[in-house]
């Protein structure tokens, strides 16, 4: 009925079949065949034809006002698309741990944000198994995480890899006995201390002092774990907590050595009371990437948020 809507709009506004027909580069009698199958199928004419100009019938001025209503929402549909073809609105949904949505995904955000402010960012942080869920259920578009999700589910993009480091309050003795195994903040900032030339502490050597560990199931408490029996002694553990940057703390009050990842070393001032170690084995190393689901549509502002994460590498 509204397939040929144009059409009929022409007419109306011209009031003359041939003035239409040429505003539409058609032939008149081609343009009047439409318009009588349009009459046909609704059963009423929408011209009198006896007038001059040419006026509506009583159906022809309900039909145009709908085909106007019409004309509307498809015009505001098609801004909506412009707009989110150029990304002047849209919303994107970011999911992180407390890590990453405190010290990576700012900086990121911040450079979208430059080139397009108009698009909301929303931020949810939570564990893995919450960020996991959320992404499943289309809840969010990207995830940042450091734990390895199923390949068959989600596509991943490399954002950078990390390393567990040692962190001990200096008071211990043993870090006398350790001390051409420190690493400088400096190091640890500018990722020098990953060259092959600076050696890992024996972790063995802190088997006697007490240490502060992440709650079961987080993977930094199941890497240092491995760590651990992989230096042959079980951690003399005096304080679980949920949080990396929470235990740095605690183990910056000199309470017990820690294990934490350079980046939250590398985002924080340095703590001068804390000694900190390069760490052997595949459980101190792991990649972070962003997720997102497999066959997802993949709107253009996450294909734009991917391509500053990338740049800022």
């Amino acid at each position: 009925m509204f397939t040929w809507k144009k059409y009929v709009y022409e007419v109306y506004r011209e009031k003359s079949f041939s003035r239409a027909a040429q505003n539409l580069y058609i032939s008149q009698p081609s343009l009047s065949a439409r318009i009588k199958k349009i009459e046909d199928q609704i059963g009423f004419p929408l011209f009198d034809r006896s007038t001059s100009p040419l006026q509506l019938t009583e159906v022809g001025q309900v039909y145009i006002k709908a085909a106007e209503e019409i004309f509307q929402i498809e015009q505001r549909v098609e801004n909506y698309i412009n707009n989110l073809t150029t990304l002047k609105t849209g919303t994107l949904c970011l999911g992180a741990s407390n890590l990453f949505a405190a010290y990576v995904l700012p900086p990121l955000i911040t450079s979208f944000k430059q080139e397009f402010p108009d698009v909301q960012i929303q931020v949810t942080e939570g564990n893995t198994a919450q960020l996991e869920a959320m992404l499943s259920s289309n809840s969010l578009d990207l995830v940042i995480d450091n734990y390895r999700y199923d390949n068959t589910l989600y596509s991943r993009e490399l954002y950078c890899s990390e390393n567990i480091l040692l962190a001990v309050p200096n008071h211990f003795p043993v870090n006398q006995t350790l001390s051409s195994y420190r690493l400088s903040y400096e190091n640890i900032k500018n990722k020098s201390y990953l060259d092959t030339s600076i050696s890992a502490v024996p972790l063995a050597s802190f088997s006697d002092i007490p240490f502060i560990m992440l709650a079961h199931g987080n993977d930094t408490r199941v890497r240092g774990d491995r760590l651990c029996r992989e230096a042959g002694f079980h951690p003399n553990i005096i304080l679980e907590l949920n949080q990396q940057s929470t235990a740095y703390m605690a183990a910056s009050t000199q309470l017990g050595a820690t294990f934490i990842s350079d980046i939250l070393v590398g985002q924080l001032p340095s703590f001068e009371n804390l000694s900190y170690y390069k760490l052997e084995g595949e459980a101190a190393r792991r990649q972070v990437f962003f997720y997102y689901k497999n066959h997802k549509y993949k709107a253009r502002a996450m294909e734009e948020f991917l391509r500053i994460m990338h740049m800022t590498i």
